[in-house]
């Protein structure tokens, strides 16, 4: 732990120093160089009946190219983010609860068909492993990992520690340049371990690992280097990191937080209240 802390203490000294130095680790790589470079949707009237295609986010795009090794899907709940990575990852052919390929557990199939109309476009190489984590799901990994897929007895059992500590070292034992589809990992870590996952996921981008990520976390969002799409206002769009309702709404906050404090809980209507605030010239 400080290692970590030295780590973020030589950061907040001299970020511009560092920011580029991480900008030419994590460079930008040729597309080949990825193991998804994209993926296409393929319309038909059966989807078109369904719920997803009343997400206009999702329902606007026939395309999507990866240009990073780590790509962060970012927007309001509902806004499509979640559906849109669970029908990417099933595509990619791991199962949408969670886990490898391998697994194929269920306790309650919920997802789209989304995924059926997905073609994935791949890059030269092949993954060695490929996981999709779902961090509001990671119960459910784990008892199938401890019952299903641990016939020699040795693997380490996740229940034993906190939902935090099994989660972050869950992750941490992928150390081999693969595919890395992730739901939200920051739910289950405190703000120190989100750090400590930042530079898990940046030492292992510079491997070769390609990451796509669903996240609310400013923490993570930071990574430099890394491409952010938001699905808020009916599109895909890139957006720039300092862009994310993530990090001005967080920023606003901490900046002015007895003013924030004393207006949000004097509001009869909290989401009126929000709004009115955030729409504010500050």
């Amino acid at each position: 732990m400080e290692m970590i802390v030295d780590e973020m203490l030589a950061i907040l000294n001299d970020r511009d120093a560092y920011v580029q130095k991480q900008i030419e680790k994590n460079r930008r790589i040729d597309l080949d160089d990825l193991f998804i470079r994209g993926f296409d949707i393929r319309w038909n009237e059966e989807l078109q009946d369904s719920y997803v295609y009343q997400i206009p986010a999702i329902a606007n795009i026939d395309h999507f190219e990866f240009k990073s090794n780590i790509t962060f899907f970012v927007g309001e709940n509902g806004s499509g983010k979640s559906t849109l990575l669970e029908a990417f990852a099933v595509a990619c052919g791991l199962n949408p609860e969670g886990g490898t390929a391998n697994y194929r557990f269920s306790t309650y199939d919920d997802y789209s068909d989304l995924a059926s109309a997905i073609r994935i476009r791949k890059g030269v190489s092949k993954p060695r492993w490929s996981y999709f984590l779902r961090a509001e799901r990671f119960y459910n990994v784990a008892y199938a990992l401890m019952t299903k897929y641990n016939d020699d007895g040795k693997m380490q059992d996740l229940h034993a520690r906190s939902h935090g500590e099994s989660f972050l070292d869950f992750i941490q034992r992928a150390d081999q340049p693969g595919l890395y589809i992730m739901d939200e990992p920051e739910a289950a870590l405190s703000p120190q371990r989100q750090l400590t996952l930042l530079i898990h996921l940046v030492k292992m981008a510079q491997k070769g690992a390609q990451f796509v990520i669903v996240t609310h976390s400013p923490i993570l969002l930071a990574i430099p280097d890394a491409d952010i799409f938001s699905f808020d206002e009916g599109s895909i769009r890139q957006i720039r990191y300092e862009d994310t309702e993530s990090y001005q709404i967080t920023k606003l906050f901490l900046d002015n937080r007895e003013y924030m404090l004393k207006r949000l809980l004097a509001e009869d209507d909290d989401e009126q209240g929000i709004w009115c605030l955030l729409s504010m010239n500050w």
